[in-house]
């Protein structure tokens, strides 16, 4: 399955934007991949503001956010996958979201779902005090 954060950031944006509000980015500019002018990094992390008035050729694919803008007068161009963006705001109000880390999906075994299945009997079958209290469970209601 694919990540939800780049479809979150395209509709914060666009939400932020219908707002006229100034739509910041909070980046991890210790991920690979990340070109951004270094000068403006502190503490691994730098704020970029992607308001159209401030960037050109804008593009938030499902890889990267990339466009050009300048810094200190100098035009640079700056890439930013998705998975370094940490946060997406509001500048005036700090209305947003913050994204926290996301596990590693496993690609589904080629199987017949026995497996599953069977994992699934056995976490059902165990007794009261065995199962996890941190686990959601159903319980049948006749």
């Amino acid at each position: 399955m694919s990540s939800s954060r780049p479809y979150l950031i395209r509709a914060l944006y666009e939400w932020l934007a219908d707002n006229d509000l100034t739509p910041y980015i909070a980046v991890d500019a210790t991920i690979d991949n990340v070109m951004v002018p270094e000068q403006h990094v502190h503490d691994g992390q730098i704020v970029l503001n992607i308001a159209m008035s401030s960037v050109r050729e804008l593009d938030i694919s499902n890889e990267a956010i990339s466009f050009s803008a300048r810094f200190g007068g100098v035009p640079q161009h700056v890439y930013v996958p998705v998975m370094a963006v940490m946060a997406i705001y509001a500048r005036e109000n700090a209305q947003g979201m913050a994204f926290g880390q996301e596990p590693e999906v496993p690609d589904p075994e080629p199987d017949n779902g026995l497996s599953v299945m069977s994992e699934s009997l056995s976490d059902t079958e165990a007794e009261p005090s065995e199962k996890k209290s941190s686990r959601p469970s159903l319980k049948v209601v006749k």
